[in-house]
């Protein structure tokens, strides 16, 4: 006789419990992905030079498409993936699942090749000063070389999810935050090594992850694992479009950051890129927590939306938003009232960047009672294959408004103009996320 199915990790009784300890690994991934950077930060700061911290903000539009394409890959062929074995369908996820791998290691080697031809005008593009330049064609070197390892991290912790394993993606990411850490101190404290140190370390930290990833995928023997790659070009197409969201949202966050250092320099010098890079960062690690609960609960979405569980989906969106909401109220709490304790970690209390960085994270704060609903409800629209309202959501909060506000805010209110550009953008598009969710609730089954 033959047995019954296994039952699906994806497909479970909502709960905020529940969803919490789903969406858990997934978050945990993110803060550590997230710590990778910052620690860096923190290091050059404390054993190199402010102008050494400033030069990685430089750097940093490059880090955010790079990680940009690779989340679009991993988003949306997760949504692919996942509404496949909803369906029934796993030997055809699998073979997509590997075509979007292949695709992702293919387009990292060109990037990786063509960043190291063209590294000193790059760096000049991205507006890096005489003084800055060394720091940031330095750094920029060795994490442009890693850039396979970097894409197929994403594309491995976000596969676990969907592989109803998101515990192997904590175990990456923890491991892999844990060795940057400590490669960070040996070779920037011990080694004295500057910014590549950090730049090695953080590398590193890629490679284990990738490497994790790839024993996990090669040694399954069910579920999702790689198989002969697809030869449907067209899933990439769905892939990439699906996800086209978070390439809109990192290549937005790209766009702000070279806009914020561009500010800043006109206004205060490279004391002022350095004071807006304790608040990039800063920013970048609570946002981890919501793009980390978002993608923990995106697969479940796509899940339960092919498997047509309308009462399943109406549970999670609610133990979602709810979750979201506790948490927004709480970041902003916190950041609003440890501002000037998160800032003495960047920056000694009687320097000019300790004092412009405790200002703006204060200023700061409100965006973050809006951020977390955005940013769920742009991932749970690419979950449910609808990458129009997904994009549109992470348009405005990103291109859409930020750099409206930064281009015309600090000709009136100066460096605080700066602080509140961000806080104005995920204000308003708080309003249209609600409003999207709200039109489409019965064409989604969200309400009964």
């Amino acid at each position: 006789m033959q047995s019954s199915p296994a039952p699906n990790p994806l497909c479970f009784i909502a709960s905020p419990r529940s969803i919490l300890r789903f969406a858990l690994p997934s978050i945990a991934t993110m803060v550590f992905m997230g710590l990778y950077t910052v620690v860096d930060v923190m290091f050059v700061a404390r054993f190199v030079s402010s102008d050494a911290m400033a030069s990685i903000n430089i750097a940093c539009p490059v880090v955010n498409l790079v990680v940009g394409f690779a989340t679009m890959l991993a988003t949306g062929g997760n949504a692919v993936v996942a509404a496949k074995m909803g369906e029934g369908r796993e030997a055809e996820a699998r073979r997509d699942f590997t075509l979007v791998v292949a695709f992702g290691i293919a387009a990292s080697i060109v990037v990786a090749v063509a960043g190291n031809v063209w590294l000193q005008p790059l760096a000049r593009a991205l507006g890096a000063t005489d003084i800055l330049l060394p720091y940031c064609a330095e750094y920029l070197s060795v994490i442009l070389a890693f850039t396979p390892a970097s894409m197929l991290q994403v594309l491995f912790q976000n596969g676990v999810i969907a592989a109803g394993r998101p515990g192997v993606g904590t175990a990456m990411a923890i491991s892999c935050g844990i060795a940057n850490i400590a490669l960070d101190y040996l070779l920037l404290g011990v080694f004295d090594m500057g910014v590549a140190g950090a730049a090695w370390g953080t590398s590193a930290g890629y490679a284990i992850a990738a490497a994790i990833g790839a024993a996990f995928f090669l040694t399954r023997k069910e579920g999702l694992r790689f198989a002969a790659p697809s030869r449907n070009l067209c899933i990439l197409l769905r892939s990439c479009g699906n996800g086209v969201s978070e390439m809109v949202g990192q290549a937005a966050a790209a766009v702000i950051t070279f806009l914020f250092n561009a500010v800043m320099l006109g206004i205060a010098g490279e004391d002022g890129v350095a004071a807006v890079t304790v608040l990039i960062y800063s920013q970048f690690m609570v946002s981890s927590v919501f793009f980390g609960f978002s993608m923990g609960c995106a697969p479940v979405i796509s899940y339960d939306y092919g498997a047509g569980d309308a009462a399943g989906l109406r549970r999670l969106f609610r133990s979602c938003l709810a979750c979201v909401g506790v948490a927004s109220v709480a970041a902003c709490l916190a950041a609003f009232v440890g501002a000037p304790a998160l800032a003495s970690l960047f920056a000694p209390e009687d320097s000019p960047v300790f004092a412009m960085a405790a200002e703006g994270l204060a200023m700061f704060s409100v965006a973050y009672l809006f951020a977390g609903v955005n940013i769920f409800a742009s991932a749970a629209f690419t979950a449910l294959g609808n990458g129009v309202l997904s994009a549109v959501i992470a348009f405005l909060r990103t291109f859409g408004l930020v750099p409206l506000c930064l281009l015309s805010l600090p000709h009136i209110l100066g460096v605080q103009g700066v602080w509140v550009a961000v806080p104005i953008a995920e204000t308003v598009t708080f309003a249209v996320a609600c409003s999207l969710l709200y039109a489409n609730r019965k064409r989604y089954g969200l309400v009964a």
